[in-house]
């Protein structure tokens, strides 16, 4: 045992009893955040413009501060741009991660001196969590493996600019870096395909202990080392015990990544973003991940159904109800305020506060008002998989045919299989039940023949892989669309070819 594995297991201790301190207090954690997040930021002109000054209660807050997307708070990050300090936050970010917007374009989100510890502890103590829990702390003596974008990093009005996986890599401590894969000059590869051969020399001849990354791209690098080695990736890398991932729901891709590996392997689940590390696995056999109540974040929830009402219903983490879809609203040490991420989630526990992701509040199905979300299409992949064992799926997506040639409108699902089913007939038959006990309303449209039961368009190899490429998107934390509600991505996998 090496002398990282060794002092991982007090400093693992240390962190799950302050973290059970916390997340035992919520309403008292949350507040004293929020406190603090209004008290810094009032002198800015954000809290200027909102008159934080007057603001004591969250009452207060929610009457002062409407919720934003990035297109809404655009007006002040270009401030920033220009030059001007104490626009979101006091002084000026020290980097801005860069990412996609909806209809912005490129979204520029800031990182500060306060905020840049929630991104790099978070994901310390995800992986510190697990030691406490299992006792497994030899992976930390191996090779890590962190898939993920480019560390070179632009300028944008004077700050250091580049996606956040490359920003953090900046910030890996000295202790991790002499095991850290894959090397600096091969992370810094823009192009995917290139810089996974490099990866896959690199890596092949070392002790890997520790992989992570987002899913579909973790397999694409499993089927490159089957491919060289004709091995199963327990035989390639017989050490690897611990699989770190996030961005999407791992249901869909498990099958077919623990196939690859040959074995089953522990993992843990993250859910990063751009805009702040909201929560971790903190625990191996329980669902949902904890949400960091502590860490300059303060959160605030709206019924997903409400979202796009004129005055939706706001909530604290205390008031929200278990089993329900809301939209996760941040305000932040980044000086994100009312700031909508986009996603949802569903508390699976309130003791303490875990959740899981469902989707995306602007990625759903509705066109006859039957509002199938992420989550469900997910669940019932996830379903129909298990029960016809072999089947292996690579990626897919959802949409709505409302004119289709001949016969009722449906729900068209464009899948990439890595093996498919011996009866596909009866694979869209087990989706299509699960579904409609997942969603009433999706099921009365089909009971009423509103609708008829899904079809699957099988696409050829490599469908989705090429239209990540073509879009300038392959490889790093770049993810496909699970649905839409309308067919501008169904349309374009179709000229991949459907088989």
């Amino acid at each position: 045992m090496g002398i990282r594995s060794i002092l991982s297991k007090p400093l693992a201790a240390i962190i799950v009893n302050q973290q059970r301190k916390w997340s035992s207090r919520p309403v008292e954690t949350q507040q004293k955040v929020f406190n603090k997040l209004i008290r810094q930021a009032k002198s800015t002109e954000f809290g200027k413009d909102h008159d934080f000054g007057n603001i004591h209660s969250y009452e207060d807050f929610k009457k002062q501060v409407p919720i934003r997307d990035y297109e809404q708070l655009a007006p002040y990050i270009k401030r920033i741009i220009d030059g001007k300090k104490d626009v979101l936050w006091p002084g000026k970010p020290v980097y801005f991660a860069k990412t996609s917007g909806t209809t912005s374009g490129t979204k520029y989100i800031p990182l500060t001196k306060d905020s840049i510890p929630n991104h790099l502890n978070s994901a310390r103590n995800a992986l510190l969590n697990y030691v406490h829990e299992t006792g497994n702390s030899e992976f930390l003596d191996g090779k890590l493996i962190f898939l993920s974008g480019s560390p070179v990093l632009g300028k944008k009005g004077g700050i250091f600019t580049g996606r956040l996986s490359g920003i953090v890599n900046h910030h890996v401590p000295a202790y991790l870096k002499t095991n850290q894969m894959p090397s600096y000059e091969t992370n810094c590869i823009e192009d995917w395909e290139e810089k996974l051969e490099h990866i896959i020399d690199e890596t092949l001849p070392v002790k890997m202990t520790l992989i992570s990354g987002i899913p579909p791209w973790v397999q694409m690098y499993f089927d490159k080392i089957q491919q060289k080695t004709d091995k199963k990736i327990k035989d390639v890398f017989p050490d690897f015990s611990v699989f770190v991932y996030g961005g999407v729901n791992f249901g869909p891709y498990r099958t077919k990544l623990y196939e690859s590996i040959g074995k089953q392997i522990d993992s843990v689940e993250t859910y990063p973003a751009s805009e702040g590390f909201i929560a971790y696995q903190d625990i191996q056999h329980e669902p949902g991940m904890l949400l960091l109540l502590n860490s300059g974040i303060f959160y605030e929830f709206i019924p997903a159904d409400e979202f796009f009402a004129e005055n939706p219903t706001r909530f604290m983490v205390h008031e929200v109800e278990l089993g329900k879809n809301y939209a996760v609203v941040i305000n932040s040490n980044a000086g994100l305020w009312g700031y909508s991420l986009g996603d949802t989630v569903k508390f699976v526990s309130d003791n303490p506060y875990r959740v899981v992701v469902t989707g995306r509040v602007k990625h759903f199905i509705s066109a006859f008002g039957e509002h199938v979300i992420g989550a469900e299409v997910e669940q019932a992949m996830k379903y129909a998989l298990e029960q016809t064992k072999g089947t292996e799926v690579v990626e897919f997506t959802v949409a709505p045919n409302v004119t289709p040639a001949s016969g009722l409108p449906l729900h068209e699902w464009y899948v990439e299989f890595g093996k498919r089913p011996v009866d596909l007939s009866a694979f869209e038959k087990l989706l299509d039940n699960k579904l409609q006990k997942l969603n009433s309303y999706y099921e009365d449209l089909i009971v009423g023949k509103i609708l008829r039961p899904l079809k699957i368009i099988p696409l050829k190899q490599d469908a989705f892989r090429n239209y990540m490429k073509s879009k300038g998107k392959l490889g790093g934390q770049n993810k496909v669309p699970r649905l839409a509600n309308d067919r501008s991505l169904a349309d374009v996998l179709m000229t991949y070819g459907n088989i």
